[in-house]
């Protein structure tokens, strides 16, 4: 085995350790879309989620079916039809439909039996639950359109599906409910993901899509990963979905977003919406720092948010004790109320318990991450993560290739987070010439491409 490989491995793996033991025992809903499947993405979506089950995760899997329903109608002669965004389900896509899950789930089954040697299966047991958990009702008619067989979740069996998660199995969902009459109703592997991880209040609700997530301008195309909005909180989220038209297709952007904000107001702290196109992206969003896709966050009665002239009083009362003691560079009142559109503020109940600002140098294609800060009444609460992921975000939006922080404390805190160390001559000309060669600050450096 080379010593290369050993210099990067080790490494990698113990930076994925603090998010193996942060999800150990957490339950996610993932819902994979019909067309990840019909893709042929099945293989490699079964092999990542046996790894994150053997890793103490409890995983119920909802799966779609729209493009297999819709290739068995054609082949009767039907074309598929659609209103308000729900297939009109008539006799013959109902059976389409039976037909559909019926292979889906014998497909799903099967991909979690292998066990071949050399393979990520290999020595993996997945045992696999599924049934009647979903009780349904009637879409029934709506503006003049009668949705036939097309129904609604009504309830979910959430004991039921607990149960089978503490016995240690998989619990596998179709988009299909029942009546109490048994009357079967097609559902959508949305709401039924949705209604699921808000009944049995799930930690992560995962929507695994033909679309890389939400982009930071929703009137312009993904056309790249600095498109994508990375965390979205709930508020913001909502107030998009405001402005937005009501989705009859997957592509839009309200589609699965308006999912996400329903998990996230029931009760699921973070709904994510992840692109089947990355392998891997499973693993990415759940073990790494950066994540990929789109994640809605609940943040409760805290948010995160860019800062304004009303809070320049409260910055400067969060940052006066670390001036005093030497771990910050001190600010004049006039220094942050000039540069106040810089900064981005976490605020709990009107109280600002957090800061960081972020100076861009275009021609260098990077920007400098400064005063980040954390009132004492909250370290070790993540609100110094959640500020980095913001400003992250903001210079992902600039375009820009890297951030960078200078500190004399702190470095530690930085290196943990993906920053490295490089000499002060690396700083852009103009922060060079600012540079206080007295305190010797470390500087850090983070990619983001």
């Amino acid at each position: 085995m080379s010593a290369v490989f050993n210099f990067t491995f080790v490494p990698w793996f113990r930076s994925v350790a603090p998010y193996i033991h942060m999800h150990r025992g957490k339950t996610f809903v993932v819902a994979v879309a019909g067309e990840a499947i019909a893709a042929g993405k099945l293989p490699a979506i079964a092999q990542d989620l046996a790894l994150i089950q053997s890793m103490g995760v409890k995983i119920v899997l909802v799966h779609g079916f729209r493009p297999q329903v819709n290739e068995q109608l054609r082949a009767k002669g039907h074309e598929p039809r659609y209103s308000h965004g729900i297939r009109v389900t008539d006799e013959v896509a109902l059976d389409c439909a039976q037909e559909a899950a019926g292979q889906l789930r014998y497909e799903i089954e099967a991909a979690f039996s292998q066990g071949l040697p050399n393979t990520p299966m290999a020595g993996s047991t997945v045992r696999m639950i599924s049934g009647n958990f979903i009780t349904a009702r009637p879409v029934g008619v709506v503006d003049g359109v009668d949705f036939q067989h097309s129904g609604l979740v009504r309830k979910v069996d959430a004991a039921g599906i607990r149960r089978s998660l503490d016995a240690g199995s998989m619990v596998l969902m179709s988009p299909f409910g029942f009546s109490p009459t048994g009357e079967a109703f097609n559902l959508t592997m949305e709401e039924v993901a949705t209604s699921v991880a808000v009944s049995i209040q799930a930690d992560k609700l995962i929507f695994l899509t033909e679309v890389p997530g939400i982009a930071l301008d929703p009137t312009r195309p993904v056309d790249d990963e600095n498109a994508i909005d990375t965390e979205l909180p709930l508020d913001a989220a909502k107030k998009l979905l405001a402005t937005l038209e009501p989705a009859q297709r997957p592509s839009d952007t309200a589609f699965y977003l308006q999912h996400c904000v329903k998990a996230c107001e029931g009760g699921v702290e973070r709904s994510h919406i992840l692109p089947f196109a990355v392998d891997g992206a499973l693993l990415l969003e759940i073990y790494v720092h950066d994540g990929i896709g789109t994640m809605v966050v609940d943040e409760k009665l805290e948010s995160v948010r860019e800062a304004d002239v009303d809070d320049i009083g409260g910055i400067l009362q969060l940052i006066e004790p670390f001036e005093r003691d030497g771990t910050l560079v001190k600010r004049s009142r006039t220094e942050i109320e000039r540069d106040i559109q810089q900064y981005t503020v976490v605020e709990h109940d009107g109280v600002i318990f957090g800061c960081a600002a972020l100076y861009p140098y275009p021609e260098a294609a990077t920007a400098e991450m400064a005063a980040l800060t954390v009132s004492p009444q909250s370290q070790g609460q993540g609100d110094g993560e959640k500020l980095l992921r913001r400003i992250e975000l903001r210079a992902r939006a600039l375009g820009l290739d890297s951030i960078f922080v200078l500190t004399t404390r702190t470095m530690h805190w930085f290196i943990k987070r993906g920053f490295q160390q490089v000499n002060p001559d690396w700083l852009p000309e103009a922060r060079k010439k600012k540079y206080n060669w007295d305190r010797r600050s470390q500087v850090l450096v983070k990619k983001l491409k």
